[in-house]
């Protein structure tokens, strides 16, 4: 069963209002944008550098 935890985000409004924008256009929501780039980013990563593995442990 995976855990979901919430992740907060300090933003300037201008620059949420802008992002907004644009996932509207992508037809997703800001989560869901949000959520697109990071997986993108830990595939970039991996395909790079190899998979991270990570402990059982580690939050």
């Amino acid at each position: 069963m995976k855990i979901e935890r919430h992740f907060g985000l300090r933003i300037d409004d201008e620059l949420l209002r802008k992002f907004r924008y644009v996932c509207e256009y992508d037809g997703r929501s800001a989560n869901g944008k949000i959520l697109h780039m990071i997986r993108k980013c830990v595939a970039e990563y991996e395909k790079e550098f190899g998979e991270i593995v990570l402990e059982k442990n580690n939050p």
